[in-house]
């Protein structure tokens, strides 16, 4: 082992390795023997491929570019395509088009030059019309989704109802062949689910300024023989019951996920002759998760098998993919080194396929045969980039917190096959902030975690309260806490581990992208923790949020966050990072994404501004064509090389392999 400072260390994990790596598998399928799900490719600009996995194993793309996969409803978007296995001319593929949001049918084995063909048609108001969460039903010889409709030219003009979007192409060029489902009740919905004898539909509905993790509740109609639904009605869930997941079992019964007892729980029901649903009964009661918090619409913690048995991704902190027995409440878990996956199965007979990765691999789509307990990789399958030893190895800990209260945390110790830091140096540590800010940091390979610590510069990410994954008391402390509670328990982390020996206290930084943003840039205005702070995306003025300043799904996202504007407007001036640049004293770097409609680059701008002369040096990296969250290998490789620029600057790291910054003051 060779001695250097920290963070002077050289690593094969390069940037635009990392970016080139970044994203993972999304929504897989099955359509026939044969698997499909979508993909990142970083180099193609950050599009979301269709992948093909035939049924002796070859892996193609069903799409070349420019086909993008994705929807934009809820500006998140959700499930993006669905299809039908067909006895001749192979799958019938129906998927939304990213470009321009419009549904397209896709037949892959029609023969040379077969072309997607649009389904639904482009609308001039505001955002248009824009679908997510379809199932194709041939017999019906239409797609049921979720249509989300443009109103008017602000972005919380707009409405959504389930539709039925015709196969044959009518609605094309003709909104009018669209036919509703049923008629408008809520302003959020997701897609409905048809029972096995097809003569009832379920989905899940909720309103402003209730989140879906706040409050949902399940809907339940009669499908006419005309295809229309009739007495839709509320059968589960209300203000303060979250349900993320509704579906049918085999047998007709209603399985749901419910946190009324305070953590997600998986429940079945029975429907009377006259629509009646029976009290449900928890089929495996635990203190752990079996659902989560529904940012897409389309997420699925449980898929039920033909024979009884229901798939369920599960945990506390972590996940594990479980095969339950609901007659006798039994679960057993995939053996493997997976220890997150993703709300995303897909089932075929007795075979149960998810999205899942661990700490020492990448997100892989995993199939566990439920006959045999044996779960193998069967797509996207990870490969190590760069030997396995520049890999940060994971340690998962639990912070005492203001209060006494528990703050959950990964600790990503720097780690090199060949070099180690001077006796008695101790080495800088980036705190890394989740977004959400009701989600939560896996513990999962990540490059840009390995980027810092293969270099010398430790990583912790917090699962600060209001993570998800520990149940509804650990969700509800950043309740009007947010700002609060959330930079609190970050400085908790960072100043334990200052404390206990690992982190340099002179050397702790502060990193986090969209509510990890707004965090950070909290961080540096409510506390002397830092010596320097990465703000990405962020949320920087609540009070524009509150006024217009954001996208429908989060408009009232704050009412629950920091209170109503109405009636604690001071409350959004105190907590307001734009409002108090002037106690930054600490160096920051912010990165935006100019069309990010969900944090608006005027934001960051006025943070600027006003940043502007007051002799803290900043950077500024604005990315074409970005929006929330960036997808481009560009834009991803300069993002995390002006990171490492900013710790090399502030730390006095002894690299020259980093960027100019060009800082402002």
């Amino acid at each position: 082992m060779e001695t250097a400072a920290h963070g002077s260390w050289p690593s094969p994990v390069g940037a635009a390795l990392a970016a080139a790596h970044d994203g993972r598998p999304e929504y897989p399928g099955t359509v026939g023997d044969e698997l499909w799900w979508t993909a990142p490719r970083p180099a193609e600009g950050g599009r979301r491929a269709l992948v093909r996995r035939r049924a002796d194993g070859t892996e193609e793309t069903a799409l070349p570019a420019p086909w993008n996969v994705r929807s934009r409803v809820v500006e998140y978007g959700g499930r993006p395509w669905a299809a039908a296995d067909r006895p001749e001319g192979g799958p019938l593929v129906v998927f939304c088009h990213f470009p321009d949001q419009r549904l397209y049918a896709y037949e892959p084995d029609a023969g040379p030059g077969a072309e997607p063909r649009p389904l639904t048609p482009v609308s001039p108001v505001g955002g248009g019309l824009r679908w997510v969460d379809p199932v194709v039903h041939p017999d019906r010889g239409e797609v049921w989704c979720v249509l989300e409709e443009s109103t008017g030219p602000a972005p919380t003009d707009v409405r959504r109802v389930p539709a039925a979007v015709p196969l044959d192409g009518s609605a094309a060029g003709d909104r009018t062949a669209v036919r509703e489902l049923t008629a408008e009740r809520h302003r959020f919905v997701t897609g409905p689910r048809l029972s096995p004898d097809g003569t009832r539909a379920t989905w899940i509905g909720w309103d402003h300024p209730r989140m879906p993790w706040d409050g949902t509740e399940v809907l339940l109609a009669e499908v006419a023989p005309d295809g229309t639904f009739r007495d839709a009605r509320t059968v589960a869930g209300g203000p303060a019951e979250s349900i993320p997941q509704a579906d049918w079992d085999a047998a007709g019964r209603l399985l749901l996920v419910s946190d009324r007892t305070g953590w997600w729980n998986l429940y079945r029901a029975s429907v009377g002759d006259d629509g009646t649903l029976s009290e449900p009964v928890a089929l495996c009661p635990r203190p752990e998760e079996f659902g989560g918090p529904l940012w897409k619409i389309g997420h699925g913690w449980f898929a039920p098998l033909e024979n009884g048995l229901v798939a369920v991704v599960h945990g506390v902190g972590t996940t594990s993919l479980g095969v339950l027995d609901p007659e006798r409440g039994d679960l057993v878990d995939a053996a493997g080194p997976w220890t997150e996956w993703a709300p995303a199965l897909a089932v075929h007979g007795t075979r149960v396929t998810g999205v899942a990765a661990g700490p020492y691999s990448s997100y892989e789509l995993v199939e566990l045969d439920t006959r045999t307990g044996r779960a193998r990789v069967v797509g996207a399958a990870h490969t190590d980039a760069v030997d396995p030893a520049y890999y940060p190895e994971p340690r998962l800990r639990t912070f005492p917190g203001p209060g006494g209260r528990e703050v959950h945390a990964q600790v990503y110790p720097p780690r090199h096959p060949a070099f180690t830091g001077p006796a008695g140096e101790l080495p800088p540590y980036v705190i890394r902030v989740h977004g959400g800010p009701t989600g939560h940091a896996p513990l999962v390979l990540d490059l840009e975690i390995a980027y810092f610590t293969s270099r010398g510069i430790g990583v912790a990410e917090v699962n600060y309260g209001g993570s998800t994954g520990y149940g509804r008391e650990y969700r509800e402390r950043l309740r009007e806490q947010w700002g609060v509670v959330d930079v609190e328990d970050c400085a908790a982390v960072a100043t334990a581990l200052a404390a206990e020996g690992t982190a340099d206290p002179a050397r702790l930084a502060v990193s986090g992208g969209s509510a990890g943003g707004w965090t950070a840039a909290a961080s540096l205005t409510g506390t002397d923790v830092y010596a320097c702070g990465t703000i990405v995306y962020p949320v920087l003025d609540p009070r524009g949020w509150a006024t217009g300043e954001t996208h429908d799904f989060e408009s009232r996202y704050l009412d629950g966050l920091i209170g109503p504007f109405d009636r604690v407007p001071d409350r959004y001036e105190e907590r307001s990072p734009v409002e108090h640049v002037d106690r930054i004293t600490a160096p920051f770097l912010l990165l935006q994404g100019l069309d990010d409609v969900i944090c608006p680059p005027s934001q960051a701008e006025r943070l600027l501004a006003r940043a502007a002369g007051r002799g803290v040096p900043h950077a500024y990296l604005a990315f074409e064509g970005e929006g929330h969250g960036f997808r481009g290998a560009d834009a991803l490789t300069r993002a995390l090389e002006a990171e490492l620029s900013l710790y090399v600057t502030v730390f006095g790291l002894d690299r020259t392999d980093v960027p100019d910054l060009g800082y402002r003051t």
